[in-house]
């Protein structure tokens, strides 16, 4: 299992997101969390999983320099992408609310980057989930603001609380990517990585 197999490297997960570390301990890894501050600042002229992509290697950037050669580092970036632009973090209610809004009966992607970084290698994966919502009114998008304050989250909402439960009529693709991490693809990488070491 892949627990024997990388008990001898040091898994970094470079993620403050209390959902990400609990994924990380549901697939049995033992990891350390280390952090470094960033600005998510990327090109305009990046579009769709360019941006994620741009993103999760940037945040493994600062990094670089300390990894040690059993160090395997992971970084990660999600974004909602919808009618031809990248949804990020709201900045504040009446953010939130517009956000929403505009994914109220409509399908959009979200897609989380994945970048895993040694001393010798990158690799950058991605997983894209088309995510459906039903027409949402707005005393339900209101409610769900006052109640869950989704300000942390990319396009305002988290797909396993109230407005998600309520509200998601179809998806295509991982759910668990929609949380904010494609942990199948962690997982086939992370053995795909220690069986070419």
């Amino acid at each position: 299992m892949l627990n024997e197999k990388i008990k001898n490297h040091n898994i970094i997960l470079a993620s403050g997101s209390p959902r990400r570390q609990e994924f990380f301990k549901t697939l049995g890894l033992d990891f350390e969390v280390r952090l470094k501050p960033i600005a998510e600042e990327y090109p305009m002229r990046l579009r769709h999983f360019e941006i994620s992509d741009y993103l999760a290697q940037l945040k493994a950037l600062p990094f670089k320099d300390e990894l040690k050669e059993n160090d395997i580092l992971i970084t990660s970036d999600t974004i909602v992408w919808h009618h031809n632009k990248a949804l990020g973090k709201p900045k504040s209610d009446a953010d939130a609310f517009q956000m929403i809004k505009s994914l109220s009966n409509t399908t959009h992607d979200v897609i989380t980057s994945v970048c895993f970084t040694t001393k010798t290698l990158e690799k950058t994966l991605n997983a894209i989930t088309k995510v459906t919502f039903k027409d949402l009114s707005d005393e339900e998008i209101s409610y769900y603001i006052n109640t869950f304050k989704p300000f942390d989250k990319a396009g305002a909402y988290g797909v396993q609380e109230w407005i998600g439960l309520i509200g998601v009529t179809k998806m295509e693709g991982s759910y668990f990517n929609v949380m904010g991490l494609p942990t199948h693809i962690v997982y086939r990488t992370l053995n795909d990585i220690v069986n070419d070491l």
